[in-house]
């Protein structure tokens, strides 16, 4: 028990101010305790709990990608266009949509890995790129009309309003905690943002991981993409314009260490939780929802000084036990 309590306090600690959180909407408002406001809370999280998850493999590497709303965003675009004006088979479509989200991360990896450029200004370059190329692909114009066919793979309801999104956000989240947990693909992504060249010395080969990284959170993109394409059956190129920021919020409220070598899938997936009931609870008791971000923004500079507090805590005793010893 003790073990997992190390391993995962702060996971523990951040679904503890979760719940509070819920309990405090409820006490403003009782009707946000009820079921179907657990499923909107559910459905609010999917698109950035995909994102966060991928934004996550490429912090814990020490990286950023900052493309990842404009992956989104063309992923949706090209599976739309691929379904609408050429009549493509919808799984053929989403598979187009994950070797598009693959070329793209792949094309992040490769502007860090070889062209050595640093992470932030690499994606904030792509950011950029993908965006003129959704424009580009759609002259300005949504792709709409897309076909129920495509819709219902990922919009259908399984039961209760749980429709099949959500169980795909979960088995993204299951896949990343394999990958990172049981996986050496896990290990070597830890060493990589905890100490890049000693991973080197190690014989952890660097550029493939970074590769592994990027490619993944850009399927991560596509996947929310096409949720997104098949939920409001229509695609444009301004979709997922700041949805960056929300995913890094995510994964640094789970315990994502910003600097790289710490994160989990558990708590992006509780970071993610969070955000999702504050905007639920916030529109419950009649907010103006441009205090989300405000309120976003003070939970991610706590979250990282938290995250500050607790490596000085650490250091703290560990300094004193060498000094008994």
């Amino acid at each position: 028990m003790k073990n997992i309590w190390d391993k995962y306090k702060r996971e523990f600690v951040v679904l503890l101010a979760t719940l509070a959180m819920a309990v405090v909407f409820t006490v403003l408002n009782s009707n946000f305790l009820n079921y179907n406001n657990f499923v909107t809370i559910l459905q609010q999280m999917v698109l950035n709990g995909v994102l966060a998850v991928g934004m996550m493999f490429t912090i814990i590497t020490g990286g950023i990608d900052l493309s990842v709303g404009c992956t989104y965003a063309i992923t949706g675009i090209i599976v739309a266009s691929c379904t609408v004006n050429y009549g493509m088979n919808p799984f053929l479509g989403i598979l187009v949509g994950l070797v598009v989200g693959a070329v793209l991360g792949a094309f992040n990896g490769f502007l860090i890995n070889k062209m050595k450029l640093q992470p932030f200004i690499a994606t904030l370059g792509t950011m950029s790129l993908y965006r003129g190329l959704a424009y580009v692909v759609t002259g300005g114009v949504p792709v709409t009309n897309v076909p129920d066919s495509y819709r219902n793979i990922f919009n259908g309801e399984l039961v209760g309003g749980i429709r099949y999104y959500i169980i795909v956000m979960v088995v993204v989240f299951l896949v990343a905690h394999i990958l990172l947990s049981k996986m050496r693909s896990g290990d070597y992504l830890y060493a990589v943002g905890g100490n890049e060249e000693a991973a080197k010395l190690s014989g952890v080969n660097v550029v493939k991981t970074k590769y592994i990284a990027y490619i993944f959170c850009g399927v991560c993109s596509a996947i929310a993409g096409m949720i997104m394409l098949a939920s409001l059956g229509s695609a444009e190129a301004t979709a997922g314009s700041g949805y960056e920021t929300n995913a890094i919020a995510a994964a640094a409220i789970g315990g994502t260490r910003m600097a790289g070598g710490k994160g989990t899938a558990l708590g992006t997936f509780i970071g993610a939780l969070m955000l999702a009931v504050l905007k639920v609870g916030m529109v419950v008791i009649n907010v103006d929802s441009f205090w989300q971000f405000v309120v976003t923004g003070i939970i991610i500079i706590v979250a990282s000084y938290f995250e500050f507090i607790q490596q000085d805590v650490a250091g703290f005793i560990s300094r004193h036990k060498k000094a008994e010893n």
